[in-house]
């Protein structure tokens, strides 16, 4: 039997795999979108945001306004080019995020990656926004 890590990723392990980083919390950012910040309170910054549609993210296949987009901030442009230019991931930008570090991933192509890939992404997007204190400390150095 296959480790859980090694499963496909589901939409339901964003949540989950957010929620076991230190620090972070559920909030709200542009707006009123759902957004993972780190560290709690105030001064968090988003790590991952659940985009809503709009009219700079449509399908090319179908005109249509994505309607299932998450947002993953990376750590540098490196980071971002190297997942959107890996044709193996679902993974990608728009031009609404040049020059921004993050990428944007469709939850209904998440199983196109293994579980511990997505676990790996998010975890470089937390630390990315997290408190090199609390960084250290996680990862124990």
């Amino acid at each position: 039997m296959n480790a859980p890590e090694d499963r496909p990723a589901r939409p339901e392990d964003i949540d989950e795999i957010c929620a076991a980083l230190p620090e972070t919390e559920l909030g709200i950012s542009w707006g009123d979108r759902p957004t993972w910040k780190v560290p709690r309170g105030d001064k968090g910054k988003g790590f991952v945001l659940y985009r809503a549609p709009g009219k700079t993210a449509i399908d090319p296949e179908t005109g249509e306004m994505y309607d299932d987009l998450v947002v993953i901030s990376t750590p540098t442009e490196v980071e971002k080019n190297a997942l959107v230019e890996d044709e193996s991931t679902p993974f990608f930008t728009i031009d609404h995020f040049r020059g921004f570090s993050a990428v944007l991933v469709q939850q209904s192509r998440l199983g196109e990656i293994s579980r511990q890939e997505l676990a790996e992404v998010i975890t470089e997007a937390w630390a990315a926004k997290a408190p090199e204190k609390l960084v250290r400390e996680h990862f124990g150095e």
